[in-house]
Order: C-alpha cells, then sequence, then structure tokens
C-alpha cells in the first residue's frame, strides 16, 4: 500500500501553486488530502501534435506534486476525443484526425512525460487511452449521455458566440467533445481532474456526469496557463510553443526569447525549484536592480535540465553564450545527414528539428527567422539542392544544424 504524505505544508503547496479554482471548493479537497485517503486523479493530453510542450509540462507537474504525496496519478492520452477535436478557444472548427494520426502523434508522450512524471516504482504514473471506454459506447448511450447538458449551454461558450458573430459554421460533432471528455472521469472513476483554466468547462462536464452516473463527488483543479504579457497562451495553436522534444539548445534559446513578464510565471508553473526559491526569484524581478536576463538565464537551464538532464543544460547554457551573448557561430554545430539531393525548406526545417510542424516552420520563415549558409530565407516554396554537400541551417540567432544530403548507400 502506497504511504500518503500528510503534511500541511506540502499539501498547502500542491492547493496554492499555479492553481486558479479548486471546485466544488478548496476546504473539502484539503479535507480530503489530510484525511490520508488516497486519491486516484488525471489530466488529458491531446495528441493533435507530435510532442508535448512546455504548456503541458504545467499539468504533468501538477500531477507530479501529487504523485509524491502518494496518490494514484493517470496519464491520459485522449486518442477518442483527438479524432473529434477540442474546440475550446477556436474560432474555426478543427480539422478531425484517425485513430492512426492520433497513436502516430502520442507515441513519443510517455518518454517526454518522463522529465516530470514517474512511470516506473515506486509509486508509478499509469497511461491510459479514452477510447478504451469511448469506443464502445452506443448511440443510446450517447443519448443517455447528452440528456445531463442543453444546447444553451454549449452555446454559451465564448468561441461558438464569437463564431456566430463572423458567420463561421458550428458544427454538431464540437458539441460531444465537452461530453466525450467529461464521460473520460466516469470510465476511470476519478476523484479529481486537473487541467489548464481553459478546460475548465470541459472538466465541469465531468463533474456532472460524476454526479448524474456515479452519484460521487469528483473535485475539479483549473491551473494557471503560461501567458505572455498580453495574454496569449503559449500553446500550439498560437504558434509560440516549446516542444518537450526539442534539442536542449532549442529549448534554451526558445525560452531566452520569452517576454520579461513571462519569467516568473515559468518559475511557477514548470519547474521543480522549491516554492520558497521561487516566491524569492519573483522578489528579486521585482527589484528595479535585477537584470531579468540573468534570471530568464537560470529559467532556461533548468527547463533543459529537466528535460534533457544537468550535461546537455550546462552546454546549451554555453553556446547561447557563445552564439547570441558573443555572438559566434558554435565549433560544435551538431550535423544531420538526410536522405535526399533536395528538399522544400518547409520540409527541410521540419527534417533538422528546428520546427515540430509545417504551421510552425511556415511562420519561422515568414518571421524571417530562417536562414541557409547566413541568407534569410523569404520564400516557403523554395527549394534546398543539398545533394552530397553540407549547409548550415540556423533557426533566429541561437540554433544551427549542419545538414548534409544525398541518398542511402546501397
Amino acid at each position: 500500500m502506497e504511504k500518503i504524505i500528510t503534511d500541511r505544508e506540502k499539501i498547502n503547496e500542491v492547493l496554492t501553486r499555479g492553481v486558479e479554482q479548486i471546485f466544488p471548493d478548496r476546504a473539502s479537497l484539503e479535507k480530503v488530502l489530510h484525511s490520508g485517503r488516497r486519491i486516484r486523479l488525471y489530466c488529458g493530453f491531446d495528441p493533435s501534435a507530435p510532442s508535448l510542450h512546455i504548456g503541458n509540462a504545467i499539468q504533468l507537474n501538477k500531477l507530479s506534486q501529487f504523485q509524491e504525496l502518494g496518490h494514484e496519478v493517470i496519464f491520459l492520452i485522449g486518442d477518442f476525443t483527438g479524432m473529434i477535436g477540442d474546440p475550446t478557444d477556436k474560432t474555426s472548427t478543427r480539422k478531425k484526425m484517425t485513430r492512426e494520426e492520433v497513436r502516430q502523434n502520442s507515441r513519443h508522450y510517455e518518454k517526454q512525460a518522463s522529465a516530470y512524471l514517474r512511470f516506473t516504482e515506486p509509486n508509478p504514473a499509469i497511461i491510459r487511452y479514452n477510447s478504451e471506454w469511448s469506443d464502445p459506447l452506443t448511440f443510446k448511450d450517447l443519448i443517455v449521455i447528452a440528456s445531463n447538458f442543453t444546447v444553451q449551454q454549449m452555446m454559451a461558450r465564448d468561441m461558438f458566440q464569437e463564431r456566430i458573430k463572423q458567420e463561421k459554421p458550428i458544427h454538431l460533432h464540437e458539441f460531444f467533445y465537452p461530453l466525450a471528455q467529461g464521460y473520460d472521469s466516469v470510465g476511470m472513476d476519478v476523484d479529481l481532474e486537473v487541467g489548464g483554466n481553459d478546460q475548465m468547462f470541459n472538466m465541469l462536464c465531468g463533474r456532472e456526469l460524476m454526479k448524474a452516473i456515479k452519484s460521487k463527488e469528483k473535485f475539479v483543479m483549473t491551473n494557471k496557463l503560461l501567458a505572455d504579457p498580453s495574454g496569449k497562451k503559449m500553446g500550439k495553436s498560437e504558434g509560440n510553443v516549446v516542444s518537450l522534444g526539442e534539442t536542449p539548445e532549442n529549448i534554451y534559446g526558445q525560452v531566452m526569447a520569452w517576454p520579461d513578464g513571462m519569467v516568473g510565471p515559468g518559475f511557477e508553473l514548470c519547474t521543480k525549484l522549491p516554492w520558497a526559491e521561487v516566491v524569492k526569484i519573483k522578489e528579486e524581478l521585482n527589484d528595479p536592480k535585477t537584470n531579468p536576463r540573468d534570471l530568464k538565464m537560470k529559467l532556461a537551464r533548468e527547463l533543459a535540465r529537466i528535460v534533457h538532464g544537468e550535461k546537455a543544460a550546462a552546454k546549451a547554457e554555453e553556446n547561447f553564450v557563445k552564439t547570441f551573448q558573443k555572438k559566434e557561430t558554435p565549433d560544435e554545430v551538431r550535423s544531420k545527414k538526410i536522405e535526399a539531393r533536395s528538399m522544400n525548406i518547409v520540409d527541410l526545417v521540419i527534417a533538422a528539428g528546428l520546427a515540430v510542424s509545417k504551421s510552425e516552420a511556415r511562420r519561422l520563415i515568414k518571421q524571417g527567422g530562417i536562414k541557409v549558409d547566413n541568407e534569410v530565407v523569404k520564400d516557403e516554396g523554395m527549394i534546398v539542392d543539398i545533394a552530397n554537400k553540407e549547409i548550415l541551417l540556423q533557426r533566429g540567432k541561437r540554433q544551427f544544424i549542419k545538414v548534409k544530403g544525398g541518398l542511402a548507400d546501397n
């Protein structure tokens, strides 16, 4: 039997650090955690991209905090809900994905999530897929589930109201997403769901279904989102994502490109540093004598360390200092062999690991953030000749890779 930690200070941090709201209320959840009862909690991850990102790390970090207290943590991959597409905050209908596409996207999720969560003893996190209980549902089951909600509840959501104003379509299947996510709580019989504040509606749907179907109280914890000073959140759709699948150099460089206002929230939400140290860092950031760059470097190194280890993080920092602060091309630039004689620049950027998707690669090119042999790429239709020669591909001011093309030897 797993030992449950009921230390008041640790529970207070779990319920405070990065937390936005707790339903029905904090006091009720706090009482359960102090009782010593082991609870089952989860967070769902949408497999709409081939990598988890720093925004996901906020929820992974929160799951990890509960794991350290001895509670049962479920890392849920939405291979069923991913085929519907979460409409939350979307101004247009998301493209539906196949089961094969979502499974392919999620194939590295366990490795990436293990930067924060343990999937081995003691108290290992459990990986589950929501197709396990959603695939067997019948049309009759769907009618019963849907009877717990009204069209008015769905239509009241901001993104749907915005689409109505813009005369954009709202497809009926988009109403099913919060129902399907809500049913995850029933399928796993959980006590608590954690997620970003933007997921509050979907998570509360699960709370309603638990009451209706299981006659059980389910807690909901919404966490703060990592956002820039304008309120724009970090994420795939916003094009400012930092992938957990990136190299340590890329993670370091991308964090260094964040606005200064994201440094404090970054330490609070995405790192495992002691809370007292985070509070001290926030105080330093408010001191006019502090250079935010120094603390941003500390954050960049810490995030690179969590994902790739201390040695790789130190090297990433050394690379950054040399390439950005001293404005030099690093002596050691990693190389990649690509079995092609020529390649479209968008595909080449992805193949080289400088972007995780075509939309991100196109955005970088549009912003003038990609260079080939020190020349800024201006045309996303550019074909790059890499036949048996090496070129220097660069993203921004800090990320370099040597790419050599050619066909595989027979």
